[in-house]
């Protein structure tokens, strides 16, 4: 019956004459490039006709086959996924798990090579584990196609004329050390070394993760900062008085802490192929039916983080011919089945883009659920609202989504308006999918940490040290498959060694 079933697509291509040619093909993306060191590298397939027109559908998953081998090794230790982004297009990424002198890409379709396939990546080409940093910050910029700049790194920093690392090392622990949880971090000499402060001190791994991963690939300048592990920023001064630099994961309109990516992104980004089934190319292949066939039905799971949450499910249960809303779990608030109803079983995140509009409320701070929401093809309805991820600046109400008020008083009109004006808000969902393609995928994530230690060392008007009661934050052994690292590594200007 399978073979029936691709007889029938097959005919059915030929007919709507998209069936993809091998030698129009389109091949691009970073996971080409030997030095664009990624947790899992990623490239695109955009199938194209004999005629050269895009296919805008999916040929089939199975159309492309994707090999990576090492001309110098028998087996190579590669795990290569095809993703079908039911548009015409794919995501091919794949996760090395050592290091190899060469590798060869090759992309066929009915074993005929596409486009420039073979594809051969001049090494040698490092896996993830393996501790080899670009001297060069901006070669390994370069290497990774970095923006010049960030909007939001230019924003929280501008607050700042200099920092004093000695002198934040004695007041931040004083005035927010005893009540929040807090790490302090310096980076010397590539290496890590930290001291906690607080109770609730867990979420230090993400913060350790992308720090060690980062000093595997590039050569850091010395830093020294503190990290807020908690959910709520901290920095409630006044920009005109004296102010400390807290990194944090959230921003807000009234407090001064600077933005990086979240820790739940972060996570993603790292442990994509690995821990992690959610993550920013996972969610491009599951994206649910197409648009004509999904639920035009406002749709949210969660938890009762927030008073608005309570509101919108109670809104659902009074419209659910318009809204799709019921919690998952109960935390903060009284469960009192009769104003919210029952509890419901947790839905895969995949399944919420059976419906059109998918609705992103605060939970304690932002809901970091959206750069998952936007790279779907549903339409985000987002709550206006004084939280805000390292990204939320560069999106536009109207064109990246449909803006929403704080108090959700008007989100029936805006789904009703939605409703009525389906091809504008097609267009809005292709705009929030291709801004969260352009600029949440890993090579970004890493580039915007880069960027803002950057610019952070550069207002340091002491010397970063390593304190009292700090300890080094150990790279994992990388014993399974070690690296052998061809770069030279520069401790300072003039003593240069071999490794």
């Amino acid at each position: 019956s399978s073979r029936l079933e691709s007889a029938a697509l097959l005919l059915l291509l030929l007919l709507a004459g998209a069936v993809p040619s091998a030698a129009k093909t389109l091949v691009w993306g970073p996971g080409l490039e030997a030095n664009m060191v990624l947790p899992a590298r990623f490239f695109y397939i955009q199938a194209v006709d004999s005629s050269g027109r895009n296919l805008t559908t999916s040929p089939g998953e199975e159309t492309f086959e994707v090999k990576i081998v090492s001309p110098v090794e028998q087996f190579t230790r590669i795990w290569i996924q095809v993703l079908d982004r039911q548009d015409g297009s794919f995501l091919v990424r794949y996760r090395m798990y050592a290091t190899y002198t060469d590798i060869h890409i090759h992309i066929l379709l009915k074993n005929k090579h596409v486009a420039k396939s073979p594809f051969i990546l001049k090494g040698p080409v490092y896996h993830e584990g393996c501790d080899c940093p670009q001297p060069s910050g901006s070669v390994w910029e370069a290497h990774m196609h970095c923006p010049q700049t960030f909007p939001q790194i230019d924003r929280d920093l501008s607050l700042y004329a200099s920092v004093d690392p000695d002198r934040n090392a004695q007041e931040i622990p004083q005035r927010f050390g005893q009540r929040q949880s807090l790490c302090h971090y310096t980076v010397k000499d590539n290496k890590v070394y930290v001291k906690t402060f607080g109770e609730h001190v867990g979420f230090r791994i993400f913060m350790d993760s992308i720090l060690l991963s980062l000093t595997r690939k590039v050569r850091l300048p010395d830093i020294e900062f503190f990290v807020n592990l908690g959910d709520w920023p901290l920095e409630k001064r006044k920009a005109s008085e004296k102010i400390h630099p807290i990194f944090s994961w959230c921003g807000s309109n009234n407090t001064r802490d600077i933005v990086m990516p979240t820790y739940d992104l972060t996570e993603s980004v790292l442990e994509t192929m690995g821990r992690v089934s959610l993550d920013m190319m996972s969610v491009q292949a599951n994206t649910g039916p197409s648009w004509p066939q999904k639920n035009a039905t406002a749709f949210w799971r969660g938890r009762d983080s927030r008073q608005e949450r309570l509101e919108l499910v109670k809104l659902s249960r009074a419209h659910p011919d318009m809204i799709n809303a019921a919690f998952t779990n109960f935390f903060f608030f009284k469960h009192d089945e009769s104003l919210y109803g029952p509890l419901v079983k947790h839905v895969s995140f995949f399944d919420f883009f059976k419906y059109k509009y998918q609705i992103n409320i605060d939970g304690t701070v932002a809901a970091y659920r959206l750069p998952y929401l936007l790279a779907g093809d549903s339409v985000v309805l987002k709550q206006d609202s004084s939280y805000y991820e390292h990204f939320y600046n560069e999106l536009q109400p109207w064109e990246h989504y449909i803006p929403i008020r704080a108090d959700l008083g008007d989100l029936l009109e805006k789904i009703q308006w939605a409703r009525e004006h389906d091809e504008e808000v097609k267009k809005i969902a292709l705009a929030g999918q291709q801004f969260a393609r352009n600029n949440l995928m890993g090579d970004r994530i890493f580039c915007y940490y880069y960027k803002l230690f950057q610019e952070y060392a550069k207002l340091q008007v002491t010397e970063p040290k390593v304190r009292t009661d700090m300890e080094l934050v150990e790279q994992p052994a990388d014993d399974l498959f070690p690296c052998l690292c061809h770069r030279t590594r520069v401790r300072d200007d003039t003593e240069e060694s071999k490794v």
